[in-house]
């Protein structure tokens, strides 16, 4: 498990076991490359290999245009799409000595759709759909799949400000089809699809986990 809260990752560790699971932790900043190489490093060293990467983490930065500083452009791309990158090239080195990997990208509706005051963050997710497709032409040959998944609107963290917004709140769940905002544990079954077997012939691709809103007039 990655986070920059080593106490975060050490609950969430503790609430694993006590499932009956295992799990060993990793604090760092993605955006660090030096970390992500000492991570990656000491994940190989202390396993032999390494089979599976999600890269799920994120952040959002809300400003009009005229109003978005060069710092929130670039701290948004750095941590949303350069992360992905950089996690994928340390990452895919153990995955390709040993002939098979799982690389899953997460992005999100806004990698298809926009809204207004956060160009950074659209920006950013339609570029981790375009690394998806360029690290799949040139892993999977290697024995690497590397997939997205799009989810919709779920609660998080980064949207706790709108999701305060009854009318907006509302606004989302009857945009979607299922006319709700999604559970975060309805994004599990799309990570072990894209992590396992049943997923061996599928690559490249984007699965928008999102009640139907990108389908939807």
């Amino acid at each position: 498990l990655n986070s920059r809260d080593p106490q975060a990752l050490a609950a969430r560790v503790e609430e694993l076991e006590a499932a009956g699971g295992s799990a060993s932790m990793a604090a760092f900043d993605v955006t660090d490359t030096a970390a992500i190489r000492l991570a990656v490093e000491q994940i190989d060293r202390q396993f032999g290999r390494l089979d599976i990467l999600v890269n799920n983490a994120g952040i959002v930065s809300r400003n009009l245009l005229h109003d978005l500083t060069d710092h929130d452009w670039n701290s948004v791309l750095d941590a949303d799409l350069t992360a992905c990158f950089h996690l994928a090239r340390e990452a895919s080195r153990p995955m390709v000595r040993q002939g098979w990997g799982r690389i899953v990208n997460i992005s999100s509706v806004m990698g298809n759709l926009a809204r207004p005051s956060i160009a950074p963050y659209v920006a950013a997710k339609a570029g981790v759909h375009g690394l998806t497709r360029a690290l799949a032409v040139e892993l999977g040959p290697k024995g690497v799949n590397v997939n997205c998944i799009g989810p919709g609107f779920y609660p998080a963290s980064q949207n706790e400000v709108v999701r305060r917004d009854k009318a907006f709140y509302d606004w989302v769940a009857n945009r979607a089809p299922l006319g709700r905002w999604g559970d975060p544990a309805e994004l599990g079954g799309a990570v072990i699809y894209f992590s396992s077997p049943a997923s061996s012939f599928c690559n490249g691709q984007v699965l928008m986990v999102d009640g139907g809103m990108t389908i939807a007039l």
